[in-house]
């Protein structure tokens, strides 16, 4: 990621302070900004998934479940083949 850039956002004022309180002085910006990078990897993904299933079968419920474990770099979950 680049350099910074200051924005000016509007938020629901106990959502910002529970965050405030969460990480406290100085650790604001960078939340946010996690959350952000969160949101658009979340967003690529459903695009992603989206053009797969325009151009294929959708995805089963055990790929979507094998996606989700490797998401949570969890892989070695017993309901499934270890990795």
């Amino acid at each position: 990621m680049g350099g910074s850039k200051k924005y000016s956002i509007s938020l629901p004022e106990d959502l910002a302070e529970t965050v405030r309180t969460h990480v406290g002085p100085g650790g604001f910006s960078a939340y946010v900004a996690e959350a952000l990078e969160q949101r658009v990897a979340m967003d690529r993904l459903r695009e992603i998934v989206a053009d797969f299933e325009t151009h294929n079968d959708p995805l089963s419920r055990e790929e979507i479940e094998a996606a989700r474990a490797v998401l949570r770099h969890d892989r070695g979950d017993s309901g499934g083949a270890a990795a």
